[in-house]
């Protein structure tokens, strides 16, 4: 995942990125020399008859033309967060959103080991569980997230292609299969809640082609322990640009696809009464796997997150079906660059 960053002339550096193995707990933490990074949780959890899907998101973005600056007021670093929690009940989406440049003990993206803060948000890592805490307004939630597999590199040992240069790529790895508990609010109604999530985390130099407009990604924990992951960038025409994903088994066996190994055909599609924009809530995606079909939750699952990143986007709870028509998983859909060009 990743957002708009409206205002901030950000030079691009003309290096790909270096091939190194991911060094952890090391990589779980910020990369500050690096332009762009985001920590992303999507996941879903019951309490008893009710479900509900979230997500939490903590974005880094290094400013580089205050980079040489001594004030301790520059805003060398800016940290944005998003979260969102879908109540399938309701058939309703809420969400919110923060921004501030770091420092002054009001926002920090940490080095080392993960630890993510923005005022009273964080996300953190430690003695290998992650744990987000969020408050806002229409809801809450204090969830942990404890891994039953191991870390997931994405692309090529951790370096994942965006595009037909070799620098539009980024440093990129997964956390399938992640156990959830904890407690949840919305509207005023509190419950403890379980389920499985699934983490990415990515940073990067230039992820884009200046000719993609967008993109689509989803996240699938299935149920047999399986873990499946595919993106592809949209150019304007609403062609495939760029692909990619991984599968990995019930045994542990990866198989990481090359572009051209995934495809996405729009099946069914819903106009937002917010922005107008028209996104494909019902997906057929060809993987390397198997011929899946994603069926959004809720269709209604539109994020405006203009007063932060300056994007419109999609995201939300979805289900997998396998080429039978069976459901074999669940996760998050994601989709960029429908209200407008995204902008990075």
């Amino acid at each position: 995942m990743l957002a708009a960053l409206p205002g901030l002339a950000l030079p691009l550096r003309a290096a790909a990125l270096d091939e190194r193995a991911l060094q952890f707990p090391r990589d779980h933490g910020a990369h500050p020399a690096l332009r762009t990074e985001w920590w992303y949780v999507t996941g879903f959890a019951s309490a008893g008859e009710r479900e509900f899907g979230y997500q939490v998101t903590f974005f880094r973005s290094r400013v580089e033309g205050t980079q040489a600056m001594r004030s301790r007021f520059a805003a060398k670093q800016l940290v944005f967060a998003h979260a969102a929690v879908t109540d399938v009940e309701a058939r309703k989406l809420v969400h919110a959103q923060r921004i501030a440049r770091e420092g002054f003990g009001i926002a920090d993206a940490a080095e080392g080991d993960a630890a993510l803060k923005l005022r009273d948000w964080s996300l953190v890592r430690k003695e290998g569980r992650w744990t987000a805490r969020v408050a806002a307004d229409d809801f809450a939630f204090d969830l942990t997230f404890s891994p039953t597999q191991s870390v997931l590199p994405q692309g090529r040992n951790g370096i994942s292609r965006k595009g037909p240069d070799p620098r539009q790529a980024s440093y990129y790895y997964s956390e399938p299969q992640l156990r959830t508990t904890g407690r949840l609010t919305v509207q005023g109604r509190s419950a403890a809640v379980q389920g499985k999530a699934w983490l990415d985390h990515e940073w990067s130099e230039e992820p884009m082609a200046p000719e993609a407009v967008g993109w689509d990604w989803i996240g699938m924990n299935l149920d047999d322990g399986s873990a499946l992951m595919a993106f592809r960038l949209r150019r304007k025409d609403g062609s495939t640009l760029w692909d990619g994903g991984s599968f990995r088994s019930p045994g542990g066996h990866v198989y990481i696809a090359s572009n051209g190994e995934n495809e996405f055909r729009a099946r069914r599609k819903w106009t937002s009464a917010a922005s107008g924009a028209t996104y494909p809530v019902e997906w057929v995606v060809r993987t390397p796997a198997d011929f899946y079909t994603v069926r959004a939750v809720v269709d209604d699952q539109e994020l405006d997150s203009r007063a932060s990143t300056g994007a419109i986007y999609w995201e939300g709870l979805s289900d997998l079906f396998d080429s039978n028509g069976k459901r074999v998983g669940r996760g998050y859909l994601e989709m960029t660059g429908y209200a407008s060009r995204l902008r990075i």
